[in-house]
């Protein structure tokens, strides 16, 4: 299996901390092959910078899925808020996993109130919005974030371990989680250094994308050819990279009936 796991922001350190649990995470036989985004942000915190990112991730999974290039099963979008999702799913003809929707699957399917561990004030409202465009905001707990500052994207865990480690121990205790997510790719990895700290389970979404990736994909479910993930239908295009018109001429061609012999 060959998973396509993209940064949708432009933070290398983070890239390496999305490889490093993506890595840890991954069952043995699958390869993963990361990338960051070619435009963007140090990190995403609003709907706006989120739109921003959305085409940068469009960008790298056409380049992996048109016509030519080395195949990939599935795609990953490994930042929180799922940049671009679901209207990704329109373009690629193998499954499109976004991070968060892994996450909340992962708690749902282990608890019933779940609450968010966040890295800023800021970025509560755009993961609120997500929650519910899932359908599970009568499940979430609370969101709960860092307050302060930050030094550096890349060492948000060094610096503010403490406060992460006190914030899901407050959702647990005064806002009646029964899972806790550390969301964001900054926090990869997280989870396994405060393994037994926390009183409930504890997800990543890296871990949580991965896996939940590698199990879609051994699904064989097949691809949206029809229905509300349908490829874009056949119209005038102008402007786009060639990357993207020719990953859109695939998907259009791939969702085509096929001609009954005569």
């Amino acid at each position: 299996m060959r998973l396509l796991v993209i940064n949708p922001n432009i933070s290398d350190d983070v890239t390496a901390l999305i490889e490093s649990e993506a890595v840890r995470s991954a069952a043995p036989g699958t390869e993963l092959v990361v990338r960051t985004a070619g435009h963007g942000v140090e990190y995403i915190e609003t709907r706006f910078e989120s739109l921003i990112a959305a085409g940068a991730v469009a960008e790298i999974i056409a380049e992996h899925t048109r016509a030519g290039a080395d195949p990939v099963d599935g795609v990953v979008v490994a930042a929180f808020g799922d940049p671009g999702m679901p209207a990704l799913k329109e373009l690629a003809n193998v499954p499109v996993i976004g991070i968060t929707e892994a996450a909340l699957c992962a708690a749902a399917l282990q608890g019933h109130r779940f609450s968010i561990i966040a890295i800023s004030d800021r970025i509560k409202p755009w993961y609120r919005d997500c929650v519910e465009r899932f359908g599970l905001l009568g499940r979430l707990a609370s969101i709960r974030s860092i307050n302060e500052t930050l030094n550096s994207i890349g060492s948000v865990q060094q610096d503010f371990k403490e406060t992460l480690l006190a914030l899901s121990r407050q959702a647990v205790a005064e806002d009646g989680a029964d899972v806790v997510i550390l969301a964001g790719a900054p926090l990869a990895g997280l989870a396994r250094e405060l393994e037994g700290e926390i009183p409930v389970p504890v997800v990543d979404g890296i871990s949580a994308g991965i896996r939940m990736a590698e199990a879609v994909v051994g699904l064989q479910s097949g691809p949206h050819r029809a229905g509300a993930f349908a490829p874009p239908p056949p119209k005038d295009r102008r402007g786009l990279s060639e990357n993207l018109d020719a990953a859109l001429s695939a998907a259009r061609n791939s969702a085509a009936p096929a001609v009954p012999a005569t």
